[in-house]
Order: structure tokens, then C-alpha cells, then sequence
């Protein structure tokens, strides 16, 4: 599975990190995707998108676009806001790229066709997020330094 990662706004990012929390997503769902891009971008970039595509004018901390056929190969779209990342890590009391990882996983669940709009299906996706960031509990434990 390839991940292409875009860094549009200024915060420094462990992109290879983030790569993972997308790939082991993936696992965790057992659905293939070949290709994910994810997007991290500022408060005022995702409002824009999530006022064009989901007609509501706010920022949000993720937004997916679900995984199509394109030339041959399932690819899928996450797009990350790194602020609304920042508030919700300190809310959790946890790290940025903790809170970054467990978005790109919700994301990638989402983009797989997982939705979270009722108590069960919630629950699972929460579980396989757990699952993710399980898994990448030692590497996150450098970034909470």
C-alpha cells in the first residue's frame, strides 16, 4: 500500500509515523486499499473543504472521502487538521501525534467504508483504532518527550 503524505501547514510532522497508523488502519480492517493520501492541513484549509463537500461551514479534525476504483487501483483520501488535532490531544492528554495517528486511522476506516453513525458501529471503529495505536504505542512514546 502506498501513502502519500502532504504537510500544508507548518507544524513538523513524523510522516512515516503517520504512513503507519494509515497501513496498520488497513490491517486492523482487513479491506485492501493500494493507495491513501492524507492531507494535514491548517483549521481555515479544512473548513473550506468541509464547507464545499459536506456543506457545513466549521473546521473539523478529519474528513475521508471513500475509497474508489481510480486507473486500476482503490485509492482513498484523509485530510487532517493539525490545530483541531493539537486542542483535542490536549483536551485527551496525550500527544500530538498520538491524537494525528488515531485521525489518519479514523480516517482510513472511514475511507474503507467503516462509518461511526451509530452506537455499534462506533464502537467498532473505536476498537480498531485502539488496535492501531496499540501497535504504535512504543514509537508514539518518543513523541511524548
Amino acid at each position: 500500500m502506498d501513502v502519500e503524505i502532504r504537510n500544508l501547514q507548518p507544524a513538523p510532522i513524523d510522516e512515516e509515523l503517520l504512513a503507519a497508523a494509515a497501513r496498520l488502519a488497513c490491517e486492523a480492517a482487513g479491506k485492501p486499499i493500494d493507495v491513501v493520501g492524507i492531507a494535514i492541513v491548517d483549521d481555515g484549509r479544512i473548513r473550506t473543504v468541509n464547507r464545499r463537500f459536506r456543506n457545513t461551514d466549521a473546521a473539523t479534525d478529519v474528513i475521508a472521502f471513500d475509497a474508489e476504483e481510480e486507473a486500476g487501483r482503490r485509492t482513498g483520501e484523509v485530510i487532517v487538521s493539525a490545530e483541531t488535532a493539537a486542542r483535542q490531544a490536549d483536551q485527551a492528554g496525550h500527544s500530538l501525534h498520538a491524537e494525528l495517528c488515531l485521525l489518519v486511522a479514523h480516517g482510513v476506516l472511514h475511507a474503507l467504508g467503516y462509518e461511526d453513525d451509530d452506537e455499534d458501529s462506533r464502537a467498532r471503529m473505536e476498537r480498531l483504532q485502539e488496535r492501531v495505536l496499540g501497535e504504535l504505542k512504543g514509537v508514539l512514546g518518543q513523541h511524548d518527550r
